[in-house]
């Protein structure tokens, strides 16, 4: 369906009902509708902090449930995707790139977006697709920001997430008021959404090897009959003091406590290859992702494709038969 056709259709369901009646939106103006597409453990929550804007919020996930939760919150079910595209505010936080194109090129969701709404990207996807999707956006005249986050499902349902933001200062400066809502801090990276993409790639590939190391070196500790607890507590109180990386997975590397996942392991298989990709766009060889992509296999060929990244640990243990 065309864009005009589909904004037509839907303002006849009642849905646009605040749009503004141009298409293009005033930069001070904060009365505006949002959507929110990709309503999984962290989408979800972040979705209902954004409730708390005082405007309305469109939400849309392939999985009802999470929909309907949020509805129970006061959030706008959307029957389809599209429906979202006619917010003024589009956040999406899906899986990967393919999954956020189908949804937003497939799906319709960016011909239903109108000249100067803005579609604010929270998922963790690949430099080149950024690049992609941001020179998408400029032919259509839609602004376009890369917003992905560091921090658990936790941290997403207290608002203290860490967005790292990528885009025109101008376009940032008009979703800041909705960042307040569910992050505590707005890290500027460049002016370039395709920026902040590659830092978040280089956070989690940087998560990754610390936690394969925390595994590696519990399972020297254990292998030499020491109790995996006490080799946490130590380095956690000494070498890796105050850090929630070493105290957070090395704690459930020592519990063994691998589900349910907060930050599935073949997520994170997915970020470091990405992580590689990127460095070889720029000639730089990544050793540490480049290794990390072959543990990550092992892994996954032992049957833990449904467990917590902390099971990088686990599969350094098994390496040495200690479970």
């Amino acid at each position: 369906m065309a864009c005009a056709a589909l904004r037509a259709a839907l303002r006849a369901r009642g849905i646009a009902g605040l749009i503004a009646s141009t298409p293009t939106r005033q930069k001070e103006e904060f009365h505006m509708t949002i959507a929110f597409i990709g309503l999984g453990a962290m989408g979800h929550n972040m979705a209902a902090n954004l409730l708390r804007s005082g405007q309305p919020v469109h939400v849309w996930n392939r999985n009802p449930a999470p929909v309907q939760a949020l509805a129970e919150k006061g959030a706008k079910p959307a029957a389809s995707a599209a429906e979202c595209g006619i917010a003024d505010i589009v956040f999406t936080m899906l899986a990967d790139d393919k999954a956020t194109r189908e949804v937003m090129i497939d799906g319709g969701v960016l011909d239903a977006m109108a000249p100067g709404s803005i579609h604010v990207n929270m998922a963790t996807v690949s430099v080149a697709f950024a690049r992609e999707m941001a020179a998408l956006h400029q032919q259509k005249g839609i602004g376009y920001v890369a917003a992905p986050v560091l921090g658990r499902v936790d941290v997403a349902e207290a608002g203290k997430l860490n967005i790292l933001a990528g885009g025109s200062d101008e376009l940032i400066a008009r979703v800041q008021p909705l960042f307040d809502l569910i992050g505590q801090k707005t890290w500027r990276f460049g002016n370039e959404p395709e920026q902040a993409n590659a830092i978040k790639l280089a956070c989690n590939l940087m998560l990754a090897c610390a936690i394969e190391a925390t595994g590696e070196g519990t399972a020297l500790a254990r292998a030499h009959g020491i109790p995996a607890e006490s080799f946490i507590d130590l380095i956690t109180n000494t070498l890796f003091a105050g850090s929630p990386v070493y105290k957070g997975y090395g704690g459930m590397i020592a519990q063994q406590r691998y589900s349910p996942p907060g930050f599935k392991l073949t997520l994170g298989q997915k970020d470091v290859r990405l992580a590689v990709e990127a460095g070889q766009g720029t000639n730089l060889p990544l050793a540490f992702g480049d290794a990390l992509q072959g543990l990550f296999k092992e892994a996954v060929d032992h049957g833990d494709v449904d467990l917590d990244l902390a099971a990088l640990g686990k599969n350094a243990a098994r390496r040495g038969g200690l479970d």
